[in-house]
């Protein structure tokens, strides 16, 4: 296993310089940032200026070595609108995010796993053709929109929940302030998490259960319960846990919209903020935090398949 762990990581480097090489040209056909800074009483003089002080007169592949060599130095830059260093400012909006995601995928799971389960064991049934139902408005509905119903609904009529950021404007900021910022942000990224992930439950349990051990256990009459948790759910959660893994990145992009839709202060709101201001050093190390995400969540996805499954070997 640690030498499969090695050769993965190995392998992951190259791909991972390849991302940061596609950021890089992708993010400079969008135009230079210098272009945000022309006013009416700017000067040729002063953007020249800025532009030597930002190193965007050299070539784009020197451009990309030199900010490929601070990186291998610990160096993500610094923030061309409020001049921190990028490192600082993701470690300041990487925990908000942290929580939100956390938060919402494992009440999506919670929300998820029982109802799969519980529509292919009763398949056919009305209740698996509304379980089924729920599932697809939960894919189909789009999370901006959804979060603007919430939003209309808890704060603009009821008045029960805040609408925007993480604490309470002048608050103490504890525990139950948090939890009621995160109460529509969670209940729209689980409800998204959730629909997608009943089918797949649904189907990988259906498929377990229609393989002839199974069938051989039921015959053996142990019950249903012991069939079912002993045999099928343990057998079905390879399919689970890939997707499971593909769910970790894939909320980077969910929260994003959800970050500004609530203005929640996590990588999302100041990812948008960058990409608007043409923030070029930020951009640039939020995708390459996504782009490590990415890989990780690959490689410990494989190392739990060993895990639940132990006919697999590396």
């Amino acid at each position: 296993m640690l030498k499969y762990i090695i050769k993965r990581i190995l392998i992951a480097l190259p791909v991972l310089i390849g991302i940061t090489i596609l950021d890089f040209l992708i993010m400079n056909l969008a135009g230079s940032p210098l272009e945000m800074m022309i006013g009416p009483k700017t000067t040729q003089a002063a953007l020249q200026a800025k532009e030597i002080q930002l190193g965007l007169d050299k070539p784009l592949y020197v451009q990309y070595f030199l900010w490929l060599k601070n990186v291998l130095q610990g160096n993500l830059g610094y923030s061309i609108k409020s001049y921190q260093p990028v490192s600082q400012i993701i470690g300041e909006h990487l925990g908000p995010t942290l929580l939100l995601m956390g938060t919402s995928l494992i009440v999506g799971l919670i929300i998820a796993i029982p109802i799969g389960i519980y529509s292919a064991v009763h398949r056919y049934t009305k209740r698996d053709y509304a379980f089924v139902t729920m599932s697809f408005f939960g894919t189909s509905i789009p999370s901006f929109f959804l979060a603007l119903i919430l939003i209309y609904i808890f704060t603009v009529n009821l008045g029960w929940l805040p609408s925007s950021g993480m604490i309470t404007a002048g608050g103490d900021g504890g525990i139950i302030d948090i939890l009621r910022h995160m109460i529509m942000p969670v209940l729209v990224l689980s409800i998204s998490i959730a629909g997608s992930n009943i089918r797949y439950v649904r189907s990988a349990v259906l498929e377990i259960l229609q393989m002839d051990y199974i069938r051989t256990a039921k015959s053996k009459g142990i019950g249903r319960y012991l069939t079912i948790n002993r045999h099928a759910i343990r057998n079905a959660l390879l399919p689970i846990v890939t997707v499971i893994g593909m769910q970790i990145p894939t909320l980077f992009g969910g929260a994003v919209i959800i970050e500004q839709v609530f203005s929640w202060p996590g990588l999302g709101l100041i990812t948008m903020n960058a990409i608007t201001g043409r923030d070029y050093p930020v951009i640039m190390g939020v995708g390459l935090l996504t782009a490590v995400v990415v890989l990780a969540a690959n490689l410990i996805t494989d190392i739990v398949y060993a895990l639940v499954d132990p006919r697999i070997k590396y």
